[in-house]
């Protein structure tokens, strides 16, 4: 019997193929994923992939069946995260029978992890089908979701530092410990030959990290001047709403950039890893069933995700860890686990453009789209949400990005540029460790401005 392959049970499911099994010609091929490209995110993700196999599938009579557990194989074993799945079910029913609320909090962690990456891979998948446009912007977008999504969850519950906290661990996260990390690893890996990198995309994505961070610190050093929370509130609010707009519209362009103009400029090595992209050439799954799957998995994040903001206080304090340490250091290591991993092995590859892409495009995405975003839907909810982070923790991320720009200033990387940004986070992380400060103490400029609003 003729073995199945999971680009013929694709196209079977999509209308290609004829009755006998046979695929009719013209649906993808070599050239339409030539035309995709394959981003640093896309390659990142699919070094945690496993080849699924399908020989047994090929015995079951049934299409529709033999289609369903296609799927199955794919989208839940098809990564070596597999085993974080039963997380999932497990957070779910710790909630039901109220098992105990740092332990949701942990269960929805760990859940995270796996749907995180899995949402990486059906939006590739649904790239393959919609071309290279729009699966760029499908990437862009659903890149950093389950950041967005905790964000979204948390302004819903006017739990403003929360939201700040987490994206500004986001950045944090990319641009130390992922980028150093990769730096290190990859230094040491290859010892015996000089690591080079294409500059440009680093140069680009630094300057608009500067400028995020400059929309950061107006609104500190705005508060500072005027001297009172109590008359600074408004006007720092309407500066920071202002400034979300620039940066969104800044944003905007840079995807024009990035997919239209300069698009060489962020795909990935194709031509020097023939092996994988040889065995990618096409879409595993079909254009519905992917899309069904991602609405799926946006909707457990989403459950996970208001886990997560109902538990992390009951987590801090039963933990003995403050709240901030929590969602700027443990939320992004373990939320984003498997496309930090998948950075710090292409860096053993000696592929840094893929690492450099996946850490610096993260850092970005986060401050220049999430943050802004998260903003003027905080307007749009009426929650006071400004882009005034707080004296240390503008401080952080304006060191962090300059530490960041140096480093790659020069277009070479060795272990010790890698050991100096892991140890920048090491020594931040410390510092929210021991910072004990009360959840309500963090965000003074907001509750000014609740105070001005309710009045």
């Amino acid at each position: 019997m003729a073995s199945i392959n999971s680009n013929e049970v694709s196209l079977l499911e999509n209308g290609n193929g004829n009755g006998n099994g046979n695929v009719v010609k013209g649906s993808m091929n070599k050239e339409s994923h030539h035309r995709y490209g394959r981003t640093a995110h896309s390659m990142s993700s699919s070094s945690l992939r496993k080849k699924s196999e399908l020989t047994l599938v090929q015995k079951v009579p049934c299409r529709k069946f033999r289609q369903f557990l296609v799927n199955i194989q794919q989208v839940i074993l098809g990564t070596k995260l597999a085993i974080l799945f039963p997380a999932i079910p497990l957070a779910i029913a710790a909630d039901m029978y109220n098992f105990g609320r740092p332990w949701i909090f942990a269960l929805s962690l760990l859940g995270l992890t796996p749907l995180a990456e899995r949402i990486s891979y059906l939006t590739e998948q649904i790239a393959y089908f919609t071309g290279p446009t729009v699966g760029g912007l499908l990437n862009a977008t659903c890149g950093n979701i389950t950041e967005l999504v905790i964000a979204v969850f948390a302004l819903t519950q006017n739990k403003v530092a929360i939201v700040k906290y987490s994206l500004l661990g986001s950045v944090l996260s990319n641009l130390l410990l992922v980028l150093g990390t990769s730096l290190l690893c990859g230094g040491i890996a290859n010892l015996r030959s000089e690591q080079r990198y294409d500059r440009r995309q680093a140069d680009i994505n630094s300057l608009l990290l500067l400028l995020a961070v400059l929309c950061h610190s107006l609104p500190l050093m705005f508060r500072y001047a005027m001297g009172s929370d109590a008359i600074s509130a408004a006007p720092i609010l309407a500066l920071s709403r202002a400034s979300a707009i620039v940066m969104l519209i800044t944003y905007f362009v840079y995807l024009v950039f990035q997919l239209w103009t300069h698009r060489q400029w962020f795909e990935a090595q194709e031509e020097e890893d023939n092996d994988n992209v040889t065995e990618e050439e096409t879409a595993e799954i079909g254009f519905w069933s992917a899309f069904i799957w991602l609405v799926g998995m946006t909707l457990l994040v989403a459950l996970l995700s208001e886990y997560i903001v109902d538990t992390i206080e009951d987590a801090s304090n039963s933990w003995g860890l403050s709240v901030s340490f929590i969602s700027i250091i443990l939320l992004p290591i373990v939320g984003n686990a498997a496309e930090h991993a998948g950075a710090i092995i292409f860096a053993f590859k000696n592929k840094l453009d893929i690492s450099l892409g996946v850490a610096m495009g993260s850092a970005t995405q986060i401050g220049m789209f999430a943050v802004p975003f998260c903003v003027i839907v905080a307007w749009i909810i009426g929650v006071p949400m400004d882009l005034n982070f707080n004296l240390i923790e503008t401080g952080s991320l304006a060191l962090a990005i300059i530490v960041t720009a140096f480093t790659l200033q020069d277009g070479t990387s060795h272990y010790m540029k890698g050991l100096v940004l892991l140890f920048c986070y090491v020594v931040i992380a410390i510092c929210f460790f021991v910072d004990k400060s009360p959840l309500s103490n963090s965000n003074n400029i907001n509750s000014s401005t609740s105070s001005l609003a309710s009045a």
